[in-house]
């Protein structure tokens, strides 16, 4: 079922650069990135469900037809040309997806990749870096609280409660010494997301194992990014993507947490200006 999703498409080049987000946020989240990219053309979008895209109808909040907007974006809007692909978190799966459902987009357009605070599965054994015994009733809280935003369909109801949610986004995405100004800014996305496609996704994380997935871009060059304080997506968990490109280079942020495109928006961008000029990437030592 189709949705009308919200496009941005700025500058011009050569190269097309095609952003993801990830779970309840939205393309804004990667204004500090792009704000440092320089004669591309950048193509974003709001996931379905998020921003300013339309909800998603029962049954599509799922990282599989994110796979599926994305590669219907890519034929309408970018029909030639060099790609460079670059997913955040659930983007990043996004990616994976894509590569499992339209291998030929890849093998045919893509030029390069990038996957930053990603993972490949395994999202259903999240403990959020607590030991297992305390994250096990603060997930069952989590549940509690997805089984009553499921329900709704208003889009207000989390917008109202975006401000008191600065302490809980902080803490979960952000890692040290993050500015006062991302968390509102992520606050505020997670505040424009659908309650009940929210939960909906969260459903498809727990599902989502592609690791086999990553096989079509092995012919791509790959940057594999990762904080070293994420909660949602360890580095273990960036190191199992990059041992399976081998064509790719691992870069770890010790300091940083789960939001890179904002914690180190320098880093991200200058990776994704190497992936579109072409420059070659030496395979990390640190896999």
């Amino acid at each position: 079922m189709t949705a009308h999703l919200n496009v941005v498409d700025a500058g011009s080049g050569p190269v097309t650069v095609v952003l993801v987000h990830g779970w309840t946020m939205d393309h804004t989240c990667w204004d500090p990135v792009v704000e440092r990219l320089a004669g591309v053309r950048v193509l974003r979008f709001d996931l379905r469900g998020h921003g300013r895209s339309d909800p998603a109808p029962p049954g599509t909040a799922s990282i599989a037809q994110v796979a599926d907007d994305l590669a219907d974006l890519i034929t309408t809007r970018v029909p030639d040309g060099p790609i460079v692909l670059a997913g955040h978190s659930l983007g990043g799966m996004a990616l994976m997806a894509l590569a499992e459902r339209h291998p030929d987009l890849i093998t045919d357009r893509v030029t390069g990749v990038a996957f930053v605070a990603t993972t490949s599965g395994g999202l259903s054994q999240l403990t959020l870096g607590l030991p297992r015994r305390i994250a096990k009733p603060v997930l069952y809280l989590e549940k509690l609280l997805n089984r009553r935003l499921g329900g709704s369909r208003r889009p207000s109801l989390l917008g109202r409660y975006s401000a008191w949610a600065r302490p809980g986004v902080r803490w979960l995405v952000f890692g040290r010494k993050p500015l006062g100004a991302h968390i509102t800014a992520a606050a505020a996305q997670v505040g424009r997301c659908n309650p009940a496609n929210m939960v909906e996704f969260r459903d498809s994380l727990n599902e989502h194992e592609r690791l086999e997935a990553l096989t079509t871009y092995q012919g791509v060059q790959a940057i594999v990014l990762s904080g070293g304080r994420d909660r949602l997506c360890p580095t273990r968990d960036a190191r199992t993507i990059a041992n399976a490109l081998p064509n790719s280079r691992l870069a770890i942020y010790p300091d940083a947490g789960h939001m890179l495109t904002y914690e180190r928006a320098q880093e991200v961008a200058t990776h994704l200006n190497r992936l579109v000029t072409g420059a070659p990437i030496q395979a990390s030592s640190s896999k």
